[in-house]
């Protein structure tokens, strides 16, 4: 099932002008991202996550509606599961034989990242999908890119902007043919403690593929949403109770880090209640964050220069449940955030019963996992082996999810006006509200004319892009540019989607690839003489080139060779060259069947010697002046000096020779060859 968009003249466009866009994931459902581009016969797979609320096989998206090894790029937007976590799978497990972006710190993080859930999840291991070996292994097939560093990959240009949202976060704008897509994967425009805001790029895009996950929400100000989580948790430990906050290990957790170890600092009374960071993952991904301080905003930077913000006074690491002393009033952040399975499922199902108690979620939860269940506030819930357990702990929601709200969202779009807006990573009725909101924004404005479509999973986005078709002139015909009236001749050759028209001596300087030539040679008896053969070539292709004794060059291309009672034509094969061997090889024919030539001198069906003499005399002295040449001479030997050169004319075989100066020599041939043409037969009727 696809969308279509036909073009506004309903022509039928071309089938390499079809732009597809296909949720493989992340389509009316938030989880397991992973958006198919196919165009001009290129294939981009844009994240490849798995989803939160499943498991095993069940959790992947659904890559069985593509052909691995054809997929040209993968690019990965940052580190989160549900955009990345079916990678190692899909890099070791199938055929896919294309090239895997993602940016430095994203590439670190995310082995820390799936380390843990390869370690946490709660699932046989024959339902596992891949193992600490294949994670391991598929280090080696991930690239890195740096933040506007273009890439060219197979003719598809891509480059990334900053998304905020986590550290490492990425936008990718993908161009081909001229065409450009941005996708934004999960971003944020509003900066926070550590993160900057998402750029705007300077490329307007032709589409933009967005995600939607809070729909028409507005974030609530971040002032009064910190304000709220701190009084929130302080009033938990208060009373007495635990506070358990689920978190992903990396990401927002950071965030509340920072928050939390602030709000602490200011208040003494707090200082024997212990804040606990309960991840393995913490010194390990702790030392990332502070390897990649200059990819944070600008407070983080200057804080860097006087104390790590990173190094935390009143938060503590606890590496599992084993360590930790349950004896009275604490916070503990666990992951992983939507409580599925490890610390933070087991510190909940061990607090819940207890009304002191209280759980924070401070992320956005899918549906299908406990996070998301128990913000509905059940009277009981089930726990992972399946006993029931009476909820009376409270329970909070405050979202400190990078992820644009509505007027992020809109504005972004303003800014940039992409012609097409594809939604993703958005529950159905979100993304339906967000498409309508966009919508109605736009309709009454005559200067954006713009299209929102949101795909399910497996439907195609079709969009077409019909370009002119043009071939930029390059190298040496470039240069050598022809008169009016005249056509280029040159080979015209397709590179990443533009057409360039080149001379053939060029191909292997502005390609990979190289001209062949193919050398054609013929050979045919021949019983008569030299002179005889000579005589006949003349009058086909004019003066011949001497190379050595029995050799010369006729056409200025057809090399002609004497052994004994052979003649062997060679030449570079191209139409125009095979048409003059063609008739070299007539005249050849042609001499074999006369027992004599007319005359040794050329030229005789039109004139005699003496007039041919007075002729290239009186020329030479228009051309060089009456003392170049001398008034009379004998013989078939003529001279011409200029400036102390002295060119030899051999009238016998028109030849020119001058040992001083190549130039002159050249010269002087050029004008006794052409009086030879203006006064000679037309050379068809000589063959004839």
């Amino acid at each position: 099932m696809s969308t279509k968009r036909k073009s506004d003249s309903q022509v039928p466009a071309e089938e390499s002008d079809l732009l597809l866009i296909r949720p493989l994931g992340a389509g009316q459902e938030v989880g397991r991202s992973c958006i198919m581009i196919e165009f001009k016969g290129k294939k981009i797979m844009l994240d490849c996550g798995i989803h939160p609320g499943l498991s095993g096989m069940d959790a992947l998206p659904f890559v069985d509606l593509v052909e691995a090894d054809e997929i040209d790029l993968l690019l990965i937007s940052h580190f989160h599961l549900d955009h990345c976590g079916a990678l190692p799978w899909f890099l070791q497990r199938t055929s896919f034989k294309g090239r895997c972006f993602m940016t430095h710190a994203t590439k670190a993080i995310y082995r820390w990242l799936l380390s843990d859930y390869i370690k946490v999840s709660n699932i046989s291991t024959e339902q596992m999908l891949y193992t600490e070996a294949d994670l391991e292994t598929s280090m080696d097939k991930i690239e890195t890119i740096n933040f506007h560093e273009e890439k060219d990959v197979c003719g598809i240009k891509f480059w990334a902007y900053n998304a905020g949202h986590v550290l490492g976060a990425a936008m990718f704008m993908i161009e081909i043919a001229g065409v450009k897509i941005l996708y934004t994967g999960d971003f944020s425009r509003q900066e926070d403690r550590h993160l900057m805001a998402a750029e705007i790029p300077n490329v307007r895009p032709d589409v933009l593929i967005t995600e939607s996950t809070y729909g028409t929400h507005i974030h609530e100000k971040r002032e009064e949403r910190e304000a709220r989580f701190t009084t929130l948790v302080h009033d938990i430990v208060n009373r007495g109770g635990r506070c358990l906050i689920p978190v992903f290990a990396l990401g927002r957790a950071q965030e509340l880090l920072l928050i939390l170890d602030e709000y602490w600092s200011l208040h003494p009374e707090l200082y024997d209640i212990p804040i606990y960071y309960a991840s393995s993952l913490a010194k390990k991904c702790m030392a990332v964050y502070q390897t990649y301080v200059n990819a944070m905003n600008d407070k983080i930077r200057r804080q860097i220069a006087i104390n790590n913000p990173f190094v935390f006074k009143h938060i503590s690491n606890l590496k599992g449940i084993d360590h930790f002393d349950d004896i009275g009033p604490c916070v503990v952040m666990a992951s992983p955030g939507m409580m599925q399975s490890g610390l933070s499922r087991e510190l909940f199902e061990t607090w819940c019963t207890d009304a002191k108690n209280g759980v924070i979620i401070a992320g956005y939860c899918v549906e299908g996992t406990l996070a998301k269940a128990v913000l509905s506030e059940p009277e009981e819930i089930a726990t992972a082996s399946g006993q029931k357990l009476p909820l009376k702990m409270s329970v909070d929601y405050i979202s400190f999810s990078a992820h644009t709200d509505y007027q992020q969202t809109s504005e972004f779009v303003r800014q940039l006006k992409p012609p097409h807006v594809v939604l993703v990573h958005g529950e159905q009725n979100e993304m339906g509200r967000l498409k309508a909101a966009l919508q109605r924004e736009y309709e009454d404005d005559p200067d954006t004319r713009m299209e929102v479509h949101n795909p399910r999973n497996t439907a195609a986005v079709e969009l077409y892009f019909r370009g002119e078709k043009t071939a930029k002139v390059m190298g040496a015909l470039a240069v050598d540019r022809p008169r009016p009236g005249h056509r280029l001749s040159g080979v015209l050759v397709r590179r990443n989607f533009n057409y360039h028209m080149l001379a053939p001596c060029d191909l292997s300087k502005y390609t990979d690839m190289s001209m062949s030539q193919v050398v054609q040679r013929q050979s045919v008896h021949y019983s008569g003489t030299l002179q005889i053969l000579k005589y006949m070539l003349t009058l086909v292709a004019g003066p011949l080139e001497p190379a050595e004794e029995r050799k010369f060059r006729a056409f200025q291309c057809i090399d002609v060779s004497v052994e004994g009672k052979v003649v062997t034509l060679e030449w570079v094969a191209t139409p125009v060259n095979d048409m003059f061997a063609d008739a070299v090889l007539a005249a050849v024919l042609q001499a074999e069947i006369i027992d004599s030539p007319p005359s040794f001198f050329p030229v005789q069906s039109k004139m005699d010697r003496m007039h041919f003499k007075e002729c290239l005399i009186e020329m030479l002295q228009e051309i060089f002046g009456e003392d170049s040449v001398p008034k009379i001479f004998k013989g078939e030997k003529l001279y011409v000096t200029v400036d102390g050169k002295k060119a030899n004319i051999d009238l016998l075989n028109l030849d020119v020779t001058c040992e001083e100066d190549e130039t002159f020599q050249q010269i002087v041939q050029t004008a006794v060859t052409k009086l030879y043409q203006s006064l000679s037969p037309p050379r068809t009727e000589a063959i004839l």
